[in-house]
């Protein structure tokens, strides 16, 4: 009974109402804990947890007519919040994809929840190139202004909740991880009985130490230079930089989103502790940036910066601590955040 009552005063704070909170949940974050850790995959108790919220305010859907959770009764509905340039988000695609081959025609709707970190996001083709890169099928809301975000309070990305025929939430989940688990839980309430649990290919993020990195003012807490200056400024790189921060070499301006390159060419130099090293990035004059990489002093490759998207920088076979510089080569690039795997 206590397991049950953990579960139920968590998620009535998280269905309760409230503001918007952005965070990324990352591999191994688990919403449903008991006073032993984790809840186990065979050990899974499904209980009410309180009515599903409807759609609130979609912009868009995408693969879909518009949808309402009345509609859905009857059958079991996978809520899932994400956003195209999110890491975290990406890395559990494909046990989603997954799910809605194996379990769709079984009475199984999946329902992405796409609610933007950025501007860019907001973009209905934009969203539709990552549908099709991912081979999303199933239907995508368009929660460009939160409503929906609002309406469950939710908190992270990515986050999965799961509905039963009776509109009732009975389980949810945080951040990557714990696939079997919410497999299982999807099984039962199908009462779908000795089906396995799906073997995925996915990529998984190794040992990270090294916290998201954010360019825009909103949310800088990594600059070397501490508080950027405000409009057009020259920047240097420093002699020495601290674990975790980044320095920019060039002119630059900062705004609440992101930093860009405005005249010439720059310098971003990163210490890390990771084992890969990725740039939600994009080119203000839609030509392509280039970039080139050097980790610890060593030319490591070159990136064209194009599309607002999720560009992967660097792919070791290990984690560690690393200096990663980039040069620059044309004027333009706007930078909003370093993820890491």
């Amino acid at each position: 009974m206590k397991k049950i009552y953990i579960i139920i005063g968590v998620l009535t704070v998280l269905l309760a109402g409230g503001g918007v909170y952005l965070q990324y949940f990352s591999d191994g974050d688990s919403s449903l804990t008991t006073e032993s850790g984790k809840q186990e995959a065979g050990d899974l108790t499904l209980e009410p947890l309180g009515p599903a919220p409807e759609f609130a305010g979609i912009s868009n859907w995408l693969n879909s007519e518009a949808l309402t959770m009345e509609q859905l009764r009857g059958k079991v509905v996978l809520i899932d919040f994400w956003t195209y340039s999110c890491i975290n988000c990406i890395r559990t695609l494909p046990y989603i994809t997954e799910w809605q081959r194996k379990y769709s025609e079984k009475g199984l709707v999946i329902v992405g929840v796409h609610t933007p970190e950025f501007e860019f996001e907001k973009d209905a083709g934009n969203v539709q190139t990552a549908l099709k890169r991912h081979g999303i099928e199933y239907p995508v809301a368009q929660d460009n202004n939160y409503r929906t975000w609002r309406a469950w309070s939710n908190r992270y990305w990515p986050a999965k909740y799961l509905v039963d025929q009776n509109g009732q939430v009975v389980y949810y989940h945080f951040g990557e991880g714990d696939y079997d688990v919410t497999e299982e839980a999807i099984q039962k309430l199908l009462d779908l009985e000795n089906v396995g649990f799906s073997q995925v290919e996915s990529e998984r993020p190794g040992d990270v130490k090294t916290p998201e990195i954010y360019f825009g003012t909103l949310r800088n807490q990594n600059f070397a230079a501490g508080l950027p200056s405000d409009g057009v400024a020259e920047y240097t790189l420093p002699k020495n930089l601290s674990d975790n921060t980044f320095a920019l070499e060039g002119q630059w301006e900062f705004t609440p989103e992101y930093s860009s390159l405005v005249s010439g060419q720059g310098k971003i130099r990163l210490n890390y502790h990771a084992e890969k090293v990725f740039m939600v990035a994009e080119s203000s004059f839609n030509t392509p940036v280039r970039i080139r990489t050097y980790v610890d002093g060593k030319l490591y490759g070159e990136v064209t910066i194009t599309d607002s998207d999720l560009y992967r920088l660097v792919e070791e076979e290990q984690s560690g601590d690393h200096v990663l510089e980039i040069e620059i080569l044309d004027t333009g690039l706007k930078a909003y955040t370093f993820t890491f795997g």
